[in-house]
C-alpha cells in the first residue's frame, strides 16, 4: 500500500494544544518539493517551504500494517508483534482473514496522550487488526471514521465480504456498496469524506479549547487508486497523479483551516508515508521513489525512505532542510515530548525525540534498521548502509510478473533468492551512491573502517532484541468482516464459515 498521513498535535502556551500526522502511501519522489517534475503538489510544497523538509526519513517496514503499528507504538514491528515467523524474512500485513492484531500489551500513542487530556481521532485506514479486541477505540482513540482494512474488492459477500466502513464503534456501510469506488473510472468520494471529518474534528476541539491528536490516514494512493470527480483527469501522471493532487488539496485545506481558526502556531503537523511507492502497480497506479532502488516490499531505499515534512509556524524555521536520520517511530517519542510526557520505561522504545533536530537544527546520531519480517536485512549508520541480506522477491513470483524493482536490476544486489551477506555485508555510501548500485570493495580501507563501526551497532542491537509474539502467523476465514458491530441495524450481517485456522502464506 502507499500511504501518507498527517499528524496534528496542538501545542502552545494556551490551555489547548494539537498534533497531527498525515500518513498515506506515497513514494519519496512523488512531491514537487522532492523533485517530482510535474509540480502538481503545490500545497505540500508550500508546507515544506513554511516548515522543514526531511531528506533522510524512513518507515519502519516496507509494508503498510507493520509501519502503522511502529508509528503508534514507537517500536520496531519485530518488537510489537507485527511480523511473521511462518517463513524467513517475509512481509506480512493484516488482510481480512488475519487472526492477530495490535496486542493489548502494547501502549499506543493516543492511549498515552489521554494522560495529558488529549482527544484523539483516526480518519482513514486503521490496519492494526479488525477483530473487536483490536478496535482503535479500545486502544486510545476517541473517534474513528474509516476502515479496518484496505479497500480491496468488490467481493461477493459469500466467499469474501466487502470491507466495512466505521463511524466510531459501529460500521455504517461497506466499500463498493454504500461507499462507491468505480474500478473503471477510478471515481470515489472517500478523500472528500475524510477531509470533512478532519475539518469538523478540528473545529469541534478548537471551540471547546480541547487539545487534540488527529491521525489522518487516507488510502487513495493505494491500489485500486481513486479520486473524486473534480480531480479525475487533471494530472499529467494519470489516475495516481489525480489521487495525489486531491490529497495535496486536502492537506492545503486542513492547514488553511488551522490558520483560519487561529491555532496554526499551536499545532504541530507532520506529513509522511508508511512505505515506498508500489512499483508493481506502476505506471498507471504506482508512484515514484525518485533515484532510489526498488519500492514497496523491499528493504532497498525505494521501499523504506519516505517523503517527510514537519510544519509548525512560529516554531519551525521556514524553508529548512534536515539531514537528520528519522523514522516514523520517532513521531511517537516526539509527540510525547511535545505533550510533556515521557515514553514508557518498561519496554524498549526505538523512536527518538526529534525536537532538538526540528527546533534547534541539531543532528542526533542514531542508526536506521531495515527489517523484513523476522530478519534484520540492513542497517544505516551515517551515510553508510550495510546489507546483511538481499532479496527482492522469488524467481517464482518474478516469473508471474511480480516485480518490485522494474527496470532496476543491479547484479548481486536485487536478488531473486535470499542471499546472506552476514560475513561480508554489502556496503554502500548513500551520499555518493543513493541508488545502491556500487558496493564498496571488501578490501578497501574505507570498508574495513566503516564495517567496524557498523558491526558494533548491530551487535548491540541484537543483544538487546527481544522479539514480541508474532501476530501475523495465523489466518482463518471465519474471522473476516462477516458481521462487524452495527451490521444488524443495516441488515448487512453475513454468515461466517466454520472456523478453520491455518498458517498464513506470505510469498514476499
Amino acid at each position: 500500500s502507499v500511504g501518507l498521513g498527517v499528524m496534528l498535535l496542538w501545542q502552545g502556551e494556551s490551555t489547548f494544544a494539537s498534533f497531527g500526522v498525515f500518513f498515506l502511501q506515497m513514494g519519496w519522489g512523488d512531491l514537487g518539493a522532492f523533485g517530482e517534475p510535474s509540480k502538481e503538489t503545490p500545497n505540500l510544497d508550500q508546507m515544506a517551504a513554511e516548515g522543514m523538509l526531511f531528506l533522510d526519513f524512513y518507515t519502519a517496514n516496507p509494508l503498510c500494517s507493520p509501519s502503522r503499528a511502529a508509528l503508534l507504538t514507537g517500536r520496531l514491528p519485530v518488537r510489537n508483534g507485527f511480523y511473521t515467523t511462518n517463513a524467513h524474512a517475509r512481509n506480512a500485513y493484516t488482510p481480512q482473514d488475519i487472526v492477530g492484531g495490535i496486542p493489548d500489551s502494547e501502549l499506543l500513542l493516543p492511549e498515552l496522550l489521554k494522560k495529558a487530556g488529549y482527544i484523539n481521532k483516526i480518519v482513514g485506514k486503521w490496519h492494526l487488526g479488525h477483530r473487536p479486541q483490536f478496535h482503535p477505540l479500545k486502544h486510545g482513540f476517541d473517534e474513528w471514521f474509516g476502515s479496518p482494512n484496505c479497500h480491496f474488492g468488490p467481493f461477493d459477500n459469500r466467499a469474501l465480504p466487502n470491507i466495512p466502513v466505521y463511524r466510531d464503534w459501529e460500521m455504517i456501510g461497506r466499500y463498493y456498496e454504500d461507499f462507491k469506488i468505480d474500478l473503471k473510472t477510478g471515481e470515489a468520494n472517500l478523500t472528500q469524506l475524510y477531509l470533512q471529518e478532519a475539518l469538523d474534528f478540528i473545529s469541534k476541539q478548537q471551540a471547546s479549547q480541547q487539545p487534540f491528536f488527529l491521525y489522518w490516514a487516507t488510502d487513495a494512493t493505494h491500489a485500486p487508486v481513486y479520486a473524486s470527480k473534480h480531480f479525475l483527469g487533471t494530472s499529467q501522471r494519470g489516475l495516481y497523479g489525480d489521487a495525489v493532487r486531491e490529497i495535496d488539496d486536502s492537506v492545503g485545506k486542513i492547514l488553511q483551516h488551522l490558520r483560519k481558526l487561529g491555532i496554526s502556531e499551536n499545532t504541530f503537523v507532520f506529513f509522511t508515508s508508511d512505505n515506498g511507492a508500489a512499483l508493481i502497480s506502476a505506471p498507471k497506479q504506482g508512484g515514484s521513489n525518485g533515484r532510489f532502488l526498488c519500492g514497496k516490499q523491499t528493504t532497498f531505499e525505494g521501499g523504506m525512505r519516505e517523503p517527510a515534512i514537519a510544519w509548525w509556524p512560529g516554531q519551525i524555521p521556514a524553508g529548512t532542510v534536515s539531514h537528520q536520520l528519522g523514522n516514523v517511530m520517532d513521531l511517537f517519542t516526539t509527540s510525547l515530548s511535545l505533550a510533556g510526557l515521557q515514553p514508557p520505561s518498561d519496554r524498549q522504545i526505538d523512536g527518538v525525540d526529534l525536537l532538538p533536530a526540528i527546533l534547534q537544527g541539531k543532528l542526533i546520531d542514531r542508526p536506521i534498521f531495515y527489517y523484513r519480517g523476522n530478519e534484520m536485512m540492513a542497517v544505516r549508520v551515517g551515510l553508510y548502509k550495510a546489507h546483511y541480506w538481499t532479496w527482492s522477491n522469488s524467481w517464482e513470483e518474478y516469473s508471474k510478473g511480480v516485480d518490485f524493482c522494474p527496470g532496476q536490476n543491479v547484479s548481486g544486489v536485487t536478488t531473486h533468492t535470499q542471499e546472506e551477506h552476514t560475513n561480508l555485508p554489502l556496503l554502500f555510501h548513500l551520499g555518493r551512491d543513493p541508488g545502491e548500485k556500487y558496493p564498496l570493495s571488501f578490501i578497501s580501507e574505507e570498508y574495513q573502517r566503516v564495517m567496524e563501526r557498523i558491526s558494533a551497532v548491530v551487535h548491540q542491537h541484537k543483544v538487546t532484541m527481544v522479539p514480541g509474539e508474532p501476530q501475523l502467523n495465523v489466518c482463518d476465514k471465519a474471522v473476516m468482516n462477516w458481521s462487524p458491530p452495527g451490521c444488524e441495524k443495516l441488515g448487512k450481517c453475513l454468515t461466517p464459515p466454520k472456523s478453520d485456522p491455518k498458517k498464513c502464506f506470505w510469498p514476499h
